[in-house]
């Protein structure tokens, strides 16, 4: 393993993103040797902090993770804080000083990561006083990574994007999309691309839809303010949603690299359809959830939240259907369901395929009943919080007859598996100082995403919703249950169903 000699630089350095997964992801990356001694931090943010104060800090993310109180302090003897206004110019020609003194110190060679843990509004501001005061000037690579969200449209993402351009290329920026750091996002090609099983069948001859889950029991927190401009269509579905869906969706790659696999995600997103508003009030649905009660645990509704407009018309599920205009996929919805204060928090995917095209058990001999319909069979990716695979067969029920019974082959990584497997950040920021951009997103895939989704965005501005419309801990509204229905399908994930025949869900 090759040690990398590299210095980050952490606007934002103060904030919770920087202490619950920056620092801890950098200090595994330290314990596992991918940083040793060549490496330094400097965090900035407007907070006047001392470099003892920082690294107190610093020290206080790791604690859980280090072996002793030395090697935490070693690790943190590598952390330098510089208050920073990003509107003052001065402020980059005292960076750029620090920058200098650490790279000799550390023999970093003049690379540089920089990573904007910040609101957006500031970035063009950031980098372009990054090229102003030289602080490029070095000999090492530059590389930007930057947060979501990138941009609240189309226009004004293309605006954000010029601007850092105007600096860095496209292939020094890494737009961070923490879902594609997830080990079963990153294992959908291996399960495509290494079983012909699926292969074979991964299109519309043998699969009849497909549904995309991401669902979160918690409410908005402490996130209301932000939560209330944003909502569950740019928060969930403009970036993680349409991604996994682009990794479902894709050809099969010439071969698994970078260029390669972007160039399939990017056609993939441009064969999704763009809707008409009309298609969009057909084809999508949104939700704002009201108080409700699940188990002795009661919910105040999305209004009532703090930061949270009180007659708010944002929401916070949304569940629709893409169609994707190509040879493989014509004809199969792929279904999408997002929300918040939904019964259970999953990430998962179920590939439901079509039924055999002649039922010969429709008919029970023995006990002289129709069977009308069997299961499907159901592949399904566990994404969090398990990770694994199940697939549902059908199987004779152990007795006289011949009634059929869904059967599950089930493999789920175990506790101490999942426990130690990289966390998202840990893999990207690696995959940041490997100069390797696949898990990131191109351009091309935000612009795109945008597209799609500023329609829908469109057609529902020109409506007020009646909201709430489904209490907390329930699956969402009916109007996500009548959109399969309408097409002769059903959601696989009922999580709400065992609560609901317990009594223990309150929906009034």
């Amino acid at each position: 393993m090759m040690e990398k000699k590299v210095l980050f630089t952490i606007f934002g350095g103060t904030g919770d993103l920087a202490q619950r997964k920056l620092y801890p992801s950098l200090f595994r990356l330290y314990k596992k040797g991918d940083l040793k001694e060549d490496f330094a931090v400097i965090g900035t943010a407007r907070r006047p902090w001392s470099d003892e104060h920082y690294r107190e800090v610093v020290i206080g993310t790791i604690k859980e993770l280090s072996d002793s109180q030395e090697q935490a302090e070693t690790f943190a003897s590598h952390f330098y804080y510089q208050s920073h206004d990003v509107t003052d110019t001065s402020h980059y020609d005292s960076l750029k000083d620090l920058a200098e003194t650490l790279d000799q110190k550390y023999h970093l060679e003049g690379n540089q990561i920089f990573y904007l843990a910040m609101s957006p509004n500031f970035f063009g501001t950031i980098v372009s006083h990054l090229k102003s005061q030289g602080m490029l000037d070095t000999d090492g690579y530059h590389r930007v990574i930057i947060e979501k969200p990138f941009g609240s449209d189309y226009n004004s993402a293309k605006e954000l994007n010029e601007e850092i351009n105007q600096v860095f290329t496209e292939q020094e920026i890494y737009r961070i999309d923490h879902y594609l750091g997830k080990e079963m996002i990153q294992n959908i090609s291996a399960i495509r691309f290494a079983n012909n099983i699926f292969e074979s069948m991964w299109n519309n001859r043998y699969i009849d839809n497909v549904q995309i889950n991401i669902a979160e029991n918690l409410g908005v927190e402490e996130r209301g303010g932000y939560y209330d401009k944003s909502g569950a269509l740019k928060d969930m579905v403009q970036n993680h949603i349409l991604q996994i869906l682009s990794l479902l969706a894709m050809e099969p790659p010439v071969a698994f690299s970078e260029k390669e696999l972007r160039t399939e995600k990017i056609k993939a997103l441009n064969a999704i359809r763009i809707y008409s508003e009309e298609e969009v009030k057909q084809h999508f649905v949104r939700g704002q959830y009201d108080k409700g009660q699940l188990e002795d645990k009661k919910f105040v509704g999305y209004r009532e939240e703090a930061n949270v407009d009180e007659e708010s018309a944002t929401e916070t599920f949304v569940a629709g259907k893409f169609l994707i205009d190509n040879f493989r996929w014509s004809g199969v919805p792929f279904y999408v369901r997002t929300g918040k204060r939904l019964t259970e928090k999953g990430t998962r995917i179920n590939i439901v395929f079509k039924q055999v095209p002649v039922n010969v058990f429709k008919q029970d001999l023995n006990e002289q009943k129709q069977i009308e319909s069997l299961a499907p069979n159901v592949l399904t990716i566990y994404i969090q919080p398990t990770e694994g695979f199940s697939l549902s067969l059908n199987g004779k029920e152990i007795g006289q007859g011949f009634e059929t019974l869904p059967v599950k082959l089930d493999y789920r990584n175990s506790t101490e598996i999942v426990e130690n497997t990289p966390e998202a950040y840990e893999k990207l920021i690696l995959d940041a100082l490997n100069g390797d951009g696949t898990n990131f997103t191109h351009w091309d895939e935000v612009a795109q995403s945008w597209r799609i989704v500023d329609v829908i965005r469109h057609a529902w501005d020109q409506e007020t919703p009646d909201f709430p419309n489904y209490a907390a801990g329930t699956m969402g509204p009916q109007a996500a249950y009548d959109l399969l229905a309408a097409d002769g399908f059903e959601w696989i994930w009922r999580p709400d169903e065992w609560y609901r025949e317990r009594d223990l869900l309150n929906e009034k």
